[in-house]
This record gives structure tokens, C-alpha cells and sequence, in this order.
């Protein structure tokens, strides 16, 4: 008896854990109105603090292609706005803690894709920086994760796009990193929270 008890106990906290990581996933992202966002709707990206750079944009980091993703310098009307195309082609919610792809409503000079891709490490800062183009893998996934109420923050993991590849998920939140003036976003940094505003 003492077994099936013990059996049964872990039977329901197993149940709870499972049932609270899908609520979690199946949370929607809102924007600053309380509307979630939506798959093909432009939004513009800001951060959620005051006084840590404007509104997300692509930057020409060594005058050459690609563009990287980063921010405008300071707060205002400047920046570019994205699309979100969650992994899942039948859902049009962008939710918590799934994967999705997101795209620049932009053309460049270099006649490729806008859409957000993990780049190398560099080696001077040893953080990889977020660059445009097509990844034929995994890299065009990323995530957002609530930080707080109506404040999130990205990272990349794309163990939905991939459940049997097992990347190291510990140090991939986004945040930026300043360089020769310029913002970029980079992992295996400090977080940057974000708001989302409609276009």
C-alpha cells in the first residue's frame, strides 16, 4: 500500500509539472495594447527600460552584407518593423516559449533574406551576434519568455524546430552589445527586455 501511494504521488506531480509547462506554451505574447501577436502582423520592437537603446533595427556592422539585427541608439520613432512566423505553419498566435522565425518588414543592399539568424562566435567579445539570412538548420528559430507582466525577452533554443538535437540552452537569452557606437544584439550576454507595439 505504501508503495502505491508513493507511485500515485509522483504520478500527480508529474501531471502537475506536464500541465504546467503546456499552459505555459500555450500562453500567448501580447503587445503593449494586450493583443497577442499575430503571425504576418508588423510590430515594432523596443526596449521595455527607457535609456537602453531604441527600437530594433538592422544595422550595417563592417560596411559589408549581411546586416545585423541591433538598435537604434536612442528612443524614438526610428526602426524597422518585424513579422513573426511561429513553427508551427497552423498557428497564427505567436506564444510563450515556442519556436518562430522572425523577418524584417525591410529590403537591403544585400538582395537577401531579413530574417533573424544566430551567427558564429565572435572572437573578440565571444558572444555570438544575431545576423540576417536563411539558415538551412536552426538557427532562424527563436523564443520569447515572459521576464514579467507585459515585458519579455528573446533567446534561442529551437527544441521545438528540433526535439532530438540537444543544444545548450543555459546562456542564450538576447541582449546588446555596443560596438564602435553601433548596437547589436548578441547571446551569452545580459538580457534585454522588450515590449511589442503594432505597427
Amino acid at each position: 500500500m505504501k508503495m502505491s501511494t508513493s507511485l500515485l504521488g509522483s504520478l500527480s506531480c508529474m501531471w502537475l509539472l506536464m500541465a504546467m509547462v503546456a499552459t505555459a506554451q500555450n500562453t500567448p505574447v501580447l503587445d503593449t495594447t494586450g493583443q497577442p501577436l499575430q503571425r504576418g502582423l508588423e510590430y515594432y520592437i523596443k526596449p521595455a527600460i527607457t535609456d537602453n537603446g531604441g527600437r530594433f533595427t538592422l544595422i550595417n556592422r563592417n560596411n559589408s552584407c549581411p546586416f545585423y539585427v541591433g538598435q537604434e541608439n536612442v528612443s524614438g520613432p526610428e526602426g524597422l518593423p518585424v513579422t513573426f512566423a511561429p513553427f508551427n505553419e497552423e498557428e497564427n498566435v505567436v506564444r510563450e516559449s515556442s519556436d518562430f522565425k522572425i523577418s524584417f518588414s525591410a529590403a537591403t543592399i544585400c538582395i537577401q533574406s531579413t530574417t533573424w539568424k544566430l551567427g558564429e562566435r565572435d572572437e573578440e567579445t565571444q558572444r555570438r551576434l544575431i545576423l540576417t539570412g536563411n539558415d538551412e538548420r536552426f538557427g532562424n528559430y527563436f523564443r520569447i519568455d515572459r521576464q514579467s507582466e507585459g515585458i519579455y525577452f528573446f533567446h534561442w533554443c529551437p527544441t521545438e524546430a528540433c526535439p532530438i538535437c540537444r543544444f545548450d540552452c543555459t546562456t542564450t537569452s538576447v541582449g546588446a552589445l555596443v560596438e564602435n557606437g553601433k548596437r547589436l544584439l548578441a547571446l551569452d550576454g545580459s538580457v534585454l527586455p522588450v515590449v511589442f507595439e503594432r505597427a
